[in-house]
C-alpha cells in the first residue's frame, strides 16, 4: 500500500458514537441442560455444535488440554458452556469452545490437526497423574474411559423466541457474553449468526482486486466485508434506513442470509468498485488520512444509481465528479457528524447522487 493510505483497519465512522441500540424488548428462552461429554463430542464431530468462523483459533497447548482432561478423570469441577440456539436448531458456541475442542481431539486422537499440516501429533495425555500419562483416549482403562464418557458439563443454551424476523437478541447475547480475549467485531458476530450463503458471498466479494486495491490487506476484524453490507443494504429499495446503523446492516443479514442468488449484487458492488478504482485508485474514499465509511457507503450509492441506469461514465469523468464532491462543505459535514443518524445518511447519499448524476 502507498504511503497516502492508511492503515486498512483505520476507520473513520464505523463505530459511530451515535450509534446506540434503541430501546428494543426481546422475548428469550434460556434453559439449562446437562449433556455428557460423549455426546458433547458426537454432535461437534456432526456438526450440531458449531463453533463460529472467529473463535477457530485454537490456543490451548497440549498440556493445558490435557490437565483439563485430567480434572474430568477425576471427577473435579469444571466451568459450564453457553451455547446460542439458531433457527435450524444448531447450537453455536459462545463460551466454552478452548474445552470442547480439546475433548474432540482427545476423543478423535489427533491434536489440533491442521489440514495444511503433513503430519499430526497424537493426542496422548501430557503432565498428568501417573495413571494417566502417556495415555490416548482409547489407551485409557476401561473404568477411566467410562467415567469421561459420562462425565457432565453444564450447558445454558439461549433462543430468541420474538422477534421472530432476525437474530438481533442473540447478537447481544453473543456481544455481552463471549469471554474469548478482546471484544468480539460486529461482523464477526455477524458470520456466527448469519453463517449462510450470503455470508459466503460477502467473504467472496471481498477479494474482488479494486475493492483490494482501495482498502488495502483483508481486515483481520472483518471491517471489510462489513463496509460492504452496509452499502448493499443502504443500496436497497426494498428497507429505508432507520438507525442504529448495527442493528440495520443486522437485519439486513438476517433478511438474506439464505438467499440463493447473487448477481444482481454482484453486479452493483464488483462494476461500482471498479469505476471508482479506475478513477480514483488508493486514495478513493479518504478525505482526509483515514478510510471513511460514510464517503465510501455515499459515493458507492450516487455512482451505482447511474450505472443501473445504464450510464457508462469514463474514469476521467468520475474523478472530477468525486473531487468537486469532496470540495462541497454541506457534503463534507455529512461524512464526519453524526454519521448513523438518519438525516445525515440520507442527505450525503442525495448530494453524493447529485454530483454524480450528470456523468
Amino acid at each position: 500500500m502507498d504511503e497516502s493510505t492508511s492503515p486498512s483497519d483505520e476507520i473513520d465512522d464505523i463505530e459511530d458514537n451515535d450509534d446506540t441500540t434503541p430501546p428494543i424488548t426481546y422475548d428469550i428462552s434460556s434453559y439449562g441442560s446437562d449433556p455428557e461429554v460423549e455426546a458433547l463430542v458426537n454432535r461437534l464431530n456432526r456438526g450440531d455444535i458449531l463453533i463460529p468462523a472467529f473463535q477457530r483459533n485454537y490456543v490451548w497447548s497440549i498440556s493445558d488440554a490435557s490437565r483439563f482432561i485430567e480434572s474430568l478423570l477425576l471427577g473435579l469441577p469444571i466451568p459450564g458452556v453457553f451455547f446460542a440456539q439458531d433457527k435450524d436448531n444448531r447450537q453455536l458456541v459462545i463460551d466454552g469452545q478452548q474445552r470442547l475442542k480439546s475433548l474432540q481431539f482427545f476423543y478423535n486422537g489427533i491434536f489440533n490437526p491442521q489440514e495444511d499440516s503433513k503430519t499430526q501429533k497424537v493426542f496422548a495425555l501430557t503432565k498428568v497423574q501417573d495413571a494417566f500419562e502417556g495415555k490416548t483416549y482409547q489407551e485409557l482403562d476401561n473404568r477411566d474411559r467410562i467415567r469421561l464418557d459420562t462425565s457432565i458439563i453444564h450447558a445454558t443454551v439461549v433462543k430468541q423466541l420474538a422477534p421472530g424476523d432476525d437474530d438481533t437478541s442473540l447478537f447481544h447475547v453473543f456481544e455481552r457474553l463471549n469471554s474469548g480475549g478482546s471484544r468480539l467485531s460486529d461482523q464477526e458476530i455477524r458470520v456466527a449468526l448469519y453463517h449462510g450463503p450470503f455470508i459466503d458471498f460477502i467473504r467472496n466479494m471481498n477479494k474482488n482486486a479494486s475493492w483490494r486495491n482501495i482498502y488495502g490487506k483483508e481486515s483481520i476484524r472483518l471491517k471489510d466485508q462489513e463496509l460492504i453490507i452496509r452499502f448493499l443494504a443502504l443500496s436497497s429499495k426494498s428497507t429505508p434506513y432507520s438507525k442504529p446503523m448495527k442493528e440495520f446492516i443486522n437485519k439486513f443479514c438476517g433478511k438474506n442470509r439464505n438467499r440463493k442468488e447473487f448477481s444482481s449484487y454482484r453486479d452493483i458492488f464488483e462494476n461500482t468498485i471498479e469505476l471508482f478504482d479506475e478513477a480514483i485508485g488508493k486514495k478513493a474514499f479518504r478525505p482526509e488520512k483515514n478510510f471513511n465509511a460514510a464517503a465510501f457507503d455515499s459515493c458507492m450509492i450516487g455512482l451505482s444509481s447511474v450505472l443501473e441506469k445504464g450510464a457508462s461514465p469514463n474514469a476521467t469523468a468520475v474523478a472530477y465528479a468525486y473531487q468537486q464532491l469532496m470540495e462541497n462543505d454541506d457534503y463534507r459535514e455529512s461524512i464526519s457528524k453524526a454519521t448513523s443518524d438518519e438525516k445525515q445518511v440520507l442527505l450525503r447519499a442525495e448530494i453524493a447522487s447529485h454530483f454524480f448524476s450528470n456523468l
